[in-house]
């Protein structure tokens, strides 16, 4: 089968939510307009974003492929597509089983001063909601790409 990694469309909003919660990420600024899709056969199959925030950090967000598609390089292509498109220093969120498969693209564990605010405020609540709902099984960590 033949992966198309596109800009999403309008179109595409309903599925990108639909994806992200399927996921069970945090289901909010979900703009169509940051997204990039991975499509088969005309389905999308896959989905990732790039936050811009007013400090002018930038945050790869809302990666998410669906069950049956798993294993098969999706999410690798979409976050070499995303760096491509948004070259430069990077944050993201993500469980703690997941540093691994983010090293690979050169991010690596960050904390404290190193985060911008609005980054170290979301981890602290991440950890908080995920580490209630798990009883603690599941960590959340911060990673940083450049500079």
């Amino acid at each position: 089968m033949s992966l198309l990694i596109r800009p999403a469309t309008a179109e595409d909003q309903a599925t990108i939510t639909r994806i992200v919660r399927a996921a069970r990420l945090a289901p909010f600024d979900l703009a169509w307009p940051r997204f990039l899709v991975a499509e088969e056969e005309g389905c999308v199959v896959g989905v990732g974003q790039v936050r811009q925030y007013e400090d002018g950090s930038r945050e790869l967000a809302s990666l998410a492929v669906i069950p049956g598609c798993h294993g098969r390089g999706i999410g690798s292509q979409l976050v070499g597509a995303l760096l491509a498109a948004h070259p430069g220093e990077m944050y993201l969120i993500c469980r703690s089983e997941l540093e691994p498969f983010y090293a690979r693209f050169a991010f690596r564990r960050a904390g404290g001063e190193m985060l911008p605010r609005w980054l170290r405020r979301r981890l602290r609540l991440a950890n908080l909601v995920v580490g209630l709902a798990s009883r603690g099984a599941i960590g959340i960590v911060a990673m940083r790409r450049g500079a």
